[in-house]
């Protein structure tokens, strides 16, 4: 998993990342939203709609919140109309990003992109600009204490995984998208609960910069990933780990 990510945890863990709960439940229901309007409001045939039932739970959302964000999807009771967009651009040092957004007003949203690229030094290019440099995939990441490596291999593969590996006490399993949802299934079949699970972009290519040029990517990052109709951010952005640590320090 590519720079980004890594940076992500670091922050959670030094409490970095404290977002508001408020903002993030925000997310989370526009996505079952999105979800349930697009496959329908049963989970056990909504692949995504069952994981984003899973992350309001994660997050201690209340049952009610998550049953009135399944129905405004539906059309059961009446919401806001949102529309999934994305942005493409470069950030300082030629790091390619790509921002995943669901909003009700699209002029808001990209005015409010197109401000954080030109703050921080980036500059927001065309469609297709940067999509080809990353690859839609299935990925989950699976607690490896207590986890076979063989018997999970066997598992997730004969369910349609293409890889998987140890990275910092986990393993990390990737899947064409379509094979999402029977990996999920063999997962929760086999009693094993992931400890992140999603739709990602993976850059099929790296950029690696000083730990001072790799701080001006994350700045841009985490200013878009503050705004309020920015679902995900991805990178290009490759950081080793003596990046890592001086960016944590």
């Amino acid at each position: 998993m590519a720079g980004h990510n890594k940076w992500s945890k670091v922050k959670r863990k030094k409490g970095v990342a404290d977002a508001r709960r408020s903002k993030i439940w925000a997310r989370i229901t526009r996505d079952m939203m999105i979800a349930a309007r697009e496959g329908g409001g049963d989970p056990n045939m909504n692949p995504r709609l069952a994981l984003g039932i899973e992350k309001a739970k994660a997050e201690n959302m209340p049952k009610d919140n998550i049953e009135r964000a399944i129905k405004r999807g539906t059309g059961e009771i009446e919401g806001a109309d949102y529309e999934e967009m994305t942005y493409e651009g470069y950030a300082p040092g030629g790091v390619a990003i790509f921002v995943e957004c669901l909003t009700d007003n699209t002029n808001r949203t990209v005015a409010d992109v197109r401000h954080a690229f030109s703050k921080h030094g980036g500059n927001l290019g065309t469609s297709g600009s940067v999509g080809y440099l990353f690859d839609r995939k299935g990925l989950f990441e699976i607690d490896a204490a207590g986890q076979d490596e063989d018997d999970l291999f066997m598992l997730v593969a004969e369910a349609g995984a293409e890889d998987l590996r140890q990275e910092d006490g986990h393993f990390v399993v990737t899947t064409p998208m379509e094979a999402f949802a029977a990996v999920q299934d063999a997962l929760e079949g086999a009693g094993i609960k992931p400890a992140e699970a999603g739709l990602v972009r993976l850059p099929t290519t790296t950029t690696s910069l000083s730990a001072d040029d790799a701080a001006k990517v994350l700045r841009l990052v985490d200013a878009l990933e503050e705004l309020q109709d920015v679902q995900d951010v991805f990178t290009t952005l490759e950081m080793d780990e003596a990046t890592l640590s001086a960016l944590s320090d």
